[in-house]
C-alpha cells in the first residue's frame, strides 16, 4: 500500500487508442504498481506489451483513457499551470532512440541548456558552467557543448540524453529502452553511470527493457507486462529465484546461464504461437493461447494480480486456491 515513501503510484490504468471502423487498440489495460522513492522499478515484456505506452502516459505524453496516475500525491492528468510546470521539471525521460532524439540543428549545449532555459533557472556564465558540469558528470567533456549530435557515437548520444534529463534536477526518470539501440559493451556502462547518478542525486528511475539480465542488474523490483497488463510484480532476485507465472518462467529460460553445465541440461521453454493482437486480446487470461499450463477455465476468468507471497504478486489462476 502507498505510502509517504511512496513516489508515484498507477491505479487502474488503461490507454487505448482508436484505429477506426470501430477497432480499439488496448495497449495497456488495467495496469496498477507504485513505486518508492530512491528505488528503480524495471517494467519487462516483449515489444508491443505496452511498456513505452505505459511510461509515456505516465509522464503525460499520452491521456490516460482511465484511472489515475499520482506523482506526489497528486494526479499527473489533471495538473495545470504552475503545478504543470512544476510536475515537468519533477518528471523526465530518457528515450530510447539516442539518434532521433536530439535535435540534430542544435548544438549540445543547447540541447542541454534548453530545460534550463524553459524553466529561467540561470542563466549566462552560470548556465554555461552548468552544461559543462553536467557533460562532464556523464563522462564527457566541455568541448563538446559546441557540437552537433551528429558527430558522436549511440553511446555518446545517450549520455548526453542523460545530461539532458538531469539538467533541471528531476526527482524521478523514466528510462525508455535506452540501451536497445545500442553495442553491448557500451550497454553496462550506460547502466553504471545511470546507478552512480541515483546514488549520488537519490533519482527514483522507472527503467523500461526488454533485456531481462541487464533489468535485473539495475532494479530493486521488476513489473513483468503482457499484451497491456501486468502479470507478475516481485523484488529482482526474488523474480529471477521463483518466477510464478508461466510467462515470467519462459521469458527467464531463454536467458543463457554463463555455467556451461547448468547451460547444457537446462530446459528452455518455447512459447508456442504469436503474441495475440491488442485489438482483439483472448478472453480470459491473455497468455492462455501461449501458455504451456492452461487450464479450461482461463477462458472464462481473468486473473487478477493478487499478493501470493510477500511483496510478490502474480495474476494466474494457477494460485487462486
Amino acid at each position: 500500500m502507498p505510502n509517504a515513501d511512496t513516489i508515484l503510484e498507477v491505479k487502474n490504468l488503461k490507454k487505448y487508442f482508436d484505429l477506426g471502423r470501430g477497432a480499439i487498440l488496448k495497449a495497456v489495460d488495467n495496469v496498477s504498481f507504485s513505486i518508492k522513492r530512491g528505488e528503480t522499478f524495471g517494467l519487462v515484456g516483449e515489444s508491443g506489451c505496452g511498456k513505452s505506452t505505459t511510461g509515456r502516459t505516465i509522464i503525460n505524453l499520452y491521456n490516460a483513457t482511465e484511472g489515475e496516475v499520482l506523482f506526489n500525491g497528486k494526479n499527473v492528468h489533471k495538473l495545470q499551470g504552475r503545478d504543470l510546470k512544476q510536475f515537468n521539471r519533477k518528471m523526465q525521460m530518457i528515450f530510447q532512440d539516442p539518434y532521433a532524439s536530439l535535435n540534430p540543428r542544435m548544438t549540445v549545449g543547447d540541447i542541454i541548456g534548453e530545460g534550463i532555459d524553459i524553466h529561467n533557472l540561470m542563466s549566462g556564465r552560470q548556465r554555461q558552467e552548468r552544461i559543462y558540469e553536467l557533460l562532464e558528470t556523464v563522462g564527457l567533456n566541455s568541448e563538446h557543448a559546441s557540437r552537433f549530435p551528429h558527430e558522436f557515437s549511440g553511446g555518446q548520444r545517450q549520455r548526453i540524453g542523460i545530461a539532458r534529463s538531469l539538467a533541471i534536477e528531476p526527482e524521478f526518470i523514466i528510462a525508455d529502452e535506452p540501451i536497445s539501440a545500442l553495442d553491448v559493451s557500451i550497454q553496462a556502462q550506460v547502466v553504471n553511470l545511470m546507478k552512480r547518478l541515483q546514488d549520488e542525486r537519490g533519482l527514483t528511475y522507472l527503467f523500461i527493457a526488454h533485456d531481462l539480465a541487464m533489468v535485473k542488474h539495475i532494479s530493486d523490483r521488476i513489473g513483468v507486462m503482457y499484451l497491456g497488463a501486468l502479470v507478475e510484480v516481485a523484488e529482482a532476485n526474488e523474480l529471477y529465484r521463483k518466477p510464478m507465472h508461466p510467462y515470467t518462467e519462459a521469458l527467464l529460460s531463454a536467458i543463457p546461464i554463463p555455467d556451461p553445465e547448468i547451460e547444457r541440461t537446462r530446459e528452455r521453454i518455447i512459447l508456442e504461437g504469436d503474441v495475440p493482437s491488442p485489438v482483439n486480446p483472448p478472453s480470459g487470461c491473455r497468455f492462455r493461447t501461449r501458455c504451456p499450463k492452461a487450464m479450461p477455465e482461463c477462458a472464462n476468468v481473468t486473473p487478477e494480480l493478487k499478493e501470493v507471497e510477500p511483496n510478490h504478486f502474480v495474476a494466474c489462476l494457477l494460485y487462486n486456491n
